[in-house]
């Protein structure tokens, strides 16, 4: 794989960073550090959304990194994206690589260690915990203990990210489990972008 799975993981969101504007504030995040991006939108069909899509894909092969899409296998495949994640409700793992057939493919497992080695052993190139805090948006994501990342660490061979309501007052705490993708929607979009993201990674290099 030519990408380091690691870092600040930014994910765009419908009402933070509407289609119109998603691409300028991306690389407002890009250029602050951001380590990889992932396009989240789960109203529009994948017509609609192709063309913010591949000026995404394009502005991040500018600052080489990886372009995650969010449950849009036929998409992600159809304009070469650099990689794809999928959730519980979402194409089952093997479905999504019988479709998109090279790239990265990540998986969130939410508070299960087992589901990530089920993951991990079907090919998922990274897996995803959380919500670990409430998260302004999944208001409806249970709370998972942060004692999972180092039990997943531990039981796996790729990389582990957290996601859920991480912001700058708490993100300290998941550092500690030493993850190697902290996710993060609101506290990089909503407000002073740069600043947002100069910050985090402020306290994730604290560690």
């Amino acid at each position: 794989m030519r990408f380091k799975l690691e870092g600040l993981y930014a994910i765009t969101d419908e009402v933070l960073t509407p289609n119109d504007e998603v691409v300028k504030k991306a690389l407002v995040a890009l250029e602050a550090g951001v380590n990889i991006i992932q396009y989240r939108n789960k109203s529009q069909s994948d017509d609609e959304v192709e063309f913010v899509c591949v000026a995404l894909q394009e502005i991040c092969r500018n600052f080489n990194v990886p372009f995650i899409i969010d449950d849009r296998p036929h998409l992600a495949q159809k304009i070469g994206a650099d990689g794809l994640h999928i959730g519980k409700d979402d194409t089952p793992l093997s479905e999504a690589r019988a479709i998109f057939t090279q790239g990265i493919i990540g998986v969130s497992c939410y508070g299960s260690v087992a589901k990530a080695k089920e993951a991990q052993a079907e090919g998922a190139d990274y897996v995803a915990f959380g919500s670990f805090f409430a998260s302004p948006t999944k208001p409806k994501s249970g709370i998972v203990s942060k004692s999972v990342i180092k039990k997943a660490k531990a039981a796996l061979s790729i990389p582990v990210c957290v996601i859920g309501g991480i912001n700058l007052d708490n993100v300290n705490e998941v550092v500690e489990e030493n993850p190697d993708m902290i996710s993060v929607v609101s506290a990089i979009f909503d407000g002073d972008i740069k600043e947002n993201v100069q910050n985090l990674l402020q306290k994730m290099s604290l560690k």
